[in-house]
């Protein structure tokens, strides 16, 4: 990192705050400064303790020359870096949040008359999938929010420590992030949405279109728009797959980290899940975890 460039971005961004002639606009502007620093302080914070844990665990220094490297005292490294788990970096270093594709359902009115209108909801299996994972994160030490889609798919993607769950057909912007991944891809053709695999050919539908207990998901850290950054993506080809790539991750976060830390990837995950309880049972990887070119 350029300590220089750094200091002058942000010398001219506290420059930029100062020179407000309105004085309600100069606070309100370094008051969302102040959070935005706190926030970036967090998550820098988190990632010194999750390399200071891997530093020291893999043998690359010891706890004195640590200290010495970091300026602090060997107590202080100690502390740092017991820490949370290094493997919640994998889900993010902040607080995390989870967008939730709302889709058009019919549902009786909610006076209680018979009358059935539509309207937006969010599937079942989605806030089923959300619970699962918030669980997670919180175990590993994050805090972890929701927030809805509306109708039409437009999530704000340009920020940090996001987790979107929508299916294509439910957000044209996701469709066409998802064109940037050349070796998974959402397609759909009579018989419904499959997935396929670009370098084998391989195609994959899912069971639950032929009366099966079983659905496959596309899970991956994809480009923001912007190009600063990446957010994770879940998607089944029904529903009820995401839910299975949670379950995955309960079992595989740890190894899932030290593979590809904060590096983009795409993966299919398949699972099955209990036809009564609808629960997911079973989890895994059915395809190799693919890089893009010069990610």
């Amino acid at each position: 990192m350029d300590d220089k460039k750094l200091d002058a971005a942000l010398d001219a961004a506290l420059s930029e705050v100062r020179e407000l002639g309105d004085p309600l606009q100069r606070a309100i502007a370094a008051h969302q400064s102040v959070g935005r620093l706190q926030d970036y302080e967090g998550q820098f914070q988190s990632v010194r303790n999750e390399a200071m844990n891997e530093a020291l665990r893999t043998e690359i220094v010891n706890n004195k020359d640590l200290a010495a490297a970091l300026s602090i005292s060997a107590g202080r490294v100690s502390q740092l870096a017991k820490g949370a788990p290094p493997e919640r970096l994998f889900l993010g270093s902040g607080k995390v949040i989870v967008a939730l594709a709302e889709k058009l359902e019919e549902r009786k009115d909610g006076d209680g008359k018979d009358k059935v209108i539509q309207g937006p909801v969010i599937a079942t299996e989605d806030v089923q999938t959300y619970e699962h994972l918030r669980l997670l994160a919180e175990e590993v030490g994050l805090e972890i929010t929701f927030e809805r889609i509306p109708l039409g798919g437009n999530v704000r993607l340009n920020r940090s420590n996001l987790v979107v769950i929508c299916g294509p057909r439910l957000s044209p912007l996701i469709e066409q992030v998802l064109e940037s991944d050349e070796n998974l891809r959402f397609d759909k053709d009579t018989a419904g949405w499959y997935l396929r695999d670009l370098n084998t050919g391989q195609v994959y539908r899912s069971p639950m279109d032929s009366g099966g207990n079983a659905d496959v998901a596309y899970f991956g850290r994809l480009p923001r728009p912007d190009g600063k950054g990446s957010f994770l993506y879940i998607a089944g080809i029904h529903a009820r797959g995401s839910g299975g790539v949670v379950h995955w991750l309960n079992q595989e976060l740890a190894a899932a980290h030290r593979t590809l830390k904060a590096k983009r990837f795409s993966v299919l995950i398949e699972s099955t899940f209990d036809a009564e309880t609808l629960e997911v049972t079973s989890s895994k990887q059915i395809t190799p975890f693919y890089h893009p070119e010069r990610a």
